[in-house]
């Protein structure tokens, strides 16, 4: 019978697609059509996969072929343009293609879950509803909460809602059903929305701002674009009034943001403006809000997604623009498992749907701009901020001559005070958290190191803890040094924590708020101390690299980068650019308001080039004189890589695969048959021992992309079949972004 082998992508290791027969049942069975999902036997188990191809043979033997247990879906959960995203995809990055269908899904839907899944929700009753609330209080006081938020929710509430009442509510709740006030209830999850009864009025766009807007409102087509625009340009208000332009043309618009700290506000600031269903995606979203927020995209109920890098997997009804917002970070490129950049796949996707493709910076990668000078991108600047606001002076301050107590100079302190006493705030940026990075001791000059990384262990104070950045072991602060068993350990260098202490003591009649990985751990909490701060309820804000990306804080008048030096050494050919963008992004966010904004740089290395060069002349000229030391040196964008990765317990074990893969590599290049490929490796990643296993690398380099991919066809399934790979964990990154 034809179209009867069913060829099906399974969330596994194996680089392949596995064939399986039709169900054993009666005539008029519907066979699967291509993006459905269907449960399969798997081993002793069974597995929830995609159809990714119906063909009518096979080169399994009929008495090995298995049969699809079911069919679970009633048309195709994946259209035909996303799948073939998908698949381009897994071509591309030579990733397994199961796994990448898997991580274009929901949790529930990987899990064979219903499209039309419900959430249970907790009602109030007429009793509960008439019952004396305080008395109940005094009694069960958890339950008497659950009451009051069952009471408050006409509609019913569900567990997001009611975890807030205590850590036994769902207990509290059954307690209550048990006493007729509160009865469950099913519902189909949606998408929470509450559109303003009168949207925001726009502000007037500047010159520049309605020059970009007009012509991505006059691509009817396919177009990639680069929005460069100074921090504080309004970049925003472009996506704005595009993506309204696209709702007017009954269009939906998609956009990509790095990190999940980035969504509140943007999403915020498109409910004020935008009479729409938005839909959010990101990896903090409980596995029932994620799949209603994927629904509503695919079935085009929300006019509007926003969220991180796995969002641009979301199937769109009715696509008709794409943003991706701070596309130079590095983040929107997936570091594990099937490791895609979010950016590239967006303009792929774009010119796939042809639709416009918006990319957002103020501080563009190399390779976008690379992009624009080869024509293939239109570059759209935003070169000043709207009204009064202007770009903010910068000084740098010589730590060679002006020493630091608790990590501030003397320069440094009176201009926060300053600002201070003129009623600003001040922005202070340290990307190192914790207390101190390292303890060291008085007496041999020892350094206390993880057992388990080539690394320092980090004193955090406040939990009285040593702590491993890297692999997260956790010590208690030891009374005397392993080494020399002297009892003097002494906390060295400036941690966010430190620094938060230091001005606890000289600004404490100021509200200070910390924002880093350790203080917004809960849900929720990095959104309460960013409105703390756009309140005006705290005048000090302090934080790492979390501050740096997209926030609008309109009355920070001064920024401190309190080290400047992190990264000026680095080794990666691509640090002097991520701390250039990071020192012009942390810088933007002063002066965005009426008043002139102030950056000071603590360095001690003040005629060191990138800085000067950031200072003097800023980011664009920066960029300029770094792709030609880029060029001149082939590396990206002038030329491609992928990166081997290999790590065991063992350093022999890892690099007997890597050399391995060097010396396949090798025969394959002397073919002939790939020119413009080398290697460079195997070598040490620059952190060779983490987590107790050791770590390198091979880097395969070309000079173009086709030449990369046609050897990587070749030598990608060959590094499966050697035997030191079976030993290893290993991987192969495509256009990595990091080193290991």
């Amino acid at each position: 019978m034809p179209g009867t082998i069913l060829r099906v992508g399974l969330a596994t290791p194996l680089p392949r697609l596995f064939d399986y027969a039709l169900p054993a049942t009666g005539d008029g069975e519907a066979i699967p059509a291509r993006g459905q999902r269907v449960i399969v036997p798997f081993g002793k188990t069974t597995r929830t996969g995609i159809v990714a191809q119906i063909t009518d043979g096979t080169e399994i033997p009929a008495d090995r072929l298995r049969r699809i247990i079911r069919i679970v879906d009633a048309e195709p959960l994946l259209d035909d343009t996303t799948m073939a995203l998908l698949e381009w995809a897994a071509d591309y990055y030579h990733h397994p293609v199961g796994e990448v269908f898997a991580a274009a899904l929901p949790a529930t839907l990987r899990r064979g879950g219903a499209l039309d899944a419900t959430e249970t929700v907790w009602c109030a009753t007429a009793d509960g509803l008439a019952a004396d609330s305080a008395s109940l209080a005094r009694r069960a006081p958890v339950q008497s909460r659950v009451l009051d938020s069952v009471c408050r929710s006409p509609d019913g509430a569900d567990a997001t809602a009611l975890e807030p009442a205590g850590a036994t509510w769902r207990t509290a709740a059954q307690k209550l059903v048990a006493k007729g006030l509160v009865r469950c209830a099913e519902r189909r999850t949606g998408i929470d929305h509450e559109p303003l009864a009168t949207p925001e009025p726009a502000p007037t766009p500047t010159d520049a701002q309605q020059t970009a807007i007009d012509t991505l409102n006059a691509t009817s087509g396919y177009g990639a674009f680069l929005l460069e625009g100074i921090t504080g340009s309004g970049k925003t208000e472009v996506y704005l009034r595009c993506v309204a332009q696209q709702l007017e043309r009954g269009r939906q618009s998609l956009l990509l943001v790095p990190e999940i700290g980035l969504t509140p506000q943007l999403v915020d600031r498109f409910r004020r403006r935008l009479n729409t269903p938005i839909a959010v995606l990101h990896s903090g979203l409980n596995d029932t809000a994620r799949l209603a927020a994927w629904r509503a995209a695919r079935d085009g109920s929300a006019g509007v997604i926003i969220g991180t890098r796995s969002a641009v997997f979301t199937p769109l009804a009715r696509p008709g623009f794409i943003v991706v917002d701070e596309e130079h970070d590095a983040s929107l490129k997936q570091q594990d498992g099937f490791r895609y950049s979010a950016r590239d796949l967006a303009v792929w996707r774009a010119r796939q749907l042809d639709i416009p493709v918006v990319l957002g910076s103020a501080t563009p990668s190399f390779e976008s701009l690379d992009n624009v000078a080869a024509g293939r991108y239109t570059k759209l600047r935003l070169p000043s901020r709207p009204g009064a606001a202007r770009r903010p002076g910068i000084r740098l301050i010589d730590l060679r001559v002006q020493p630091a107590k608790d990590g501030l100079t003397e320069p440094l302190r009176r201009a926060i005070g300053r600002h201070l006493d003129d009623d600003g705030q001040v922005l202070l940026y340290l990307n190192r958290r914790g207390f101190a990075p390292a303890m060291l001791c008085t007496g041999c000059g020892q350094l206390v190191e993880c057992s388990r990384c080539d690394a320092r262990l980090v004193f955090h104070q406040r939990r009285s803890r040593l702590i491993c950045h890297h692999c997260g072991a956790e010590h208690a602060v030891p009374t005397e040094c392993a080494a020399c068993h002297a009892p003097d350990l002494l906390p060295v260098g400036q941690g966010t924590e430190r620094l938060e202490q230091a001005l606890q003591a000289l600004y404490g009649e100021h509200g200070i708020v910390r924002i880093d990985r350790d203080t917004t751990r809960r849900k929720g909490e990095i959104e309460r101390r960013l409105e703390s701060v756009r309140s005006g309820e705290a005048r000090i804000l302090l934080g790492t690299q979390m501050l740096t990306k997209g926030h609008d804080f309109p009355n920070v008048t001064m920024v401190g980068i309190i080290d400047a030096d992190q990264g000026l050494f680095g080794t990666d050919f691509r640090s002097s650019e991520r701390l250039a963008q990071s020192f012009i992004q942390v810088a933007g966010r002063t002066g965005r308001g009426d008043r002139p904004g102030e950056v000071f740089i603590q360095t001690l290395f003040p005629d060191h080039p990138l800085l000067n060069t950031l200072v003097a002349d800023g980011y664009e000229s920066f960029a300029a004189a770094a792709l030609a030391e880029r060029r001149a040196a082939h590396w990206p964008p002038y030329s491609c890589l992928a990166l081997a990765r290999a790590e065991a317990g063992q350093r022999a074990t890892a690099f007997a695969f890597l050399e391995d893969a060097r010396n396949l590599a090798a025969t394959l290049i002397e073919t002939g048959r790939y020119s413009g490929v080398r290697w460079l490796g195997p070598a040490a990643a620059p952190m060779e021992r983490r987590a107790g296993r050791y770590r390198g690398q091979l880097l395969i380099q070309a000079d173009s992309r086709a030449q990369i991919q046609r050897f990587l066809a070749a030598w990608r399934p060959a590094l499966d079949t050697l035997k030191s790979a079976r030993n290893a964990r290993w991987s192969v990154d495509v256009d990595p972004v990091e080193l290991f």
